[in-house]
């Protein structure tokens, strides 16, 4: 799963970056680098205005809570277990279908994170086995990004859930999928990446036939990817800050 990652790149930046018509951001566009879940991330997506439906729809930037509540939620606590959504069933499934189909959009990032259960936490002996049972593995969190130090245009879906308050929360899931042999080595999954050529389509809501927009999703390449351990001060949402990203020559 996708469950951290980093998002640092100016709202300017973006704007240029995806050809962005709206700025719909209401506050400054801060630097995260250790975005959680129920944190309110930049998502770029294509949609008319709603009171000018009829008017063209407009590459939009503006800022979502990570974690998609379907329409028919109580209330937003189911948000925080759906955080992602598995490509292979991502078209199917109640909770997102409706959004795959019409609401796509990017979550810009410049990596991600993933913890890696150290050897010495595993064991094959069984009496040793029931020992560490009882304990917390221990975890090495990595950052994982594109070696050109590109932007991540991370696939996702948004959903519009309205609340008892009669307010619309917007929120967002992360479409993941099987993560390439190098970096399956620490999580056997990753967040999909749309590629540029490919935003256009991934962003058109008048694009619905399924089976067309899942051809416009591809699993990352061998070879694309830099991952370096990097500070266990990272396991903490509470740490915030450029070192978060830095390498790690003992993790601590």
């Amino acid at each position: 799963m996708c469950g951290r990652y980093a998002t640092a790149r100016a709202r300017q930046e973006l704007i240029d970056e995806f050809q962005v018509q709206v700025d719909a951001v209401e506050k400054d566009l801060q630097p995260d680098y250790n975005v959680a879940p129920t944190k309110q991330v930049p998502v770029v997506l294509t949609r008319a205005a709603k009171d000018e439906p009829e008017e063209e729809a407009q590459r939009t930037l503006r800022t979502v809570r990570w974690g998609l509540v379907p329409v028919w939620a109580k209330d937003l606590s189911i948000g925080s277990r759906m955080i992602n959504a598995r490509f292979e069933t991502v078209h199917e499934k109640p909770a997102y279908r409706r959004a795959f189909a019409r609401r796509r959009c990017l979550l810009p990032a410049d990596g991600y994170f993933e913890w890696y259960v150290l050897e010495d936490s595993r064991t094959d002996d069984p009496a040793e086995g029931e020992k560490a049972k009882k304990k917390k593995p221990q975890k090495q969190p990595f950052f994982i990004h594109p070696k050109d130090n590109a932007v991540m245009a991370m696939a996702g879906l948004y959903e519009l859930w309205k609340s008892p308050e009669n307010e619309w929360v917007w929120t967002c899931t992360v479409i993941t999928t099987d993560a390439p042999d190098e970096l399956g080595r620490i999580h056997d999954r990753m967040p999909m990446i749309v590629t540029p050529d490919r935003w256009d389509a991934w962003l058109d809501p008048g694009l619905t036939d399924t089976d067309q927009v899942r051809e416009l999703l591809t699993p990352a390449m061998a070879g694309n990817f830099e991952a370096y351990p990097v500070s266990k001060a990272v396991n903490s949402v509470k740490n915030n800050g450029p070192e978060l990203i830095q390498p790690s020559t003992n993790g601590g």
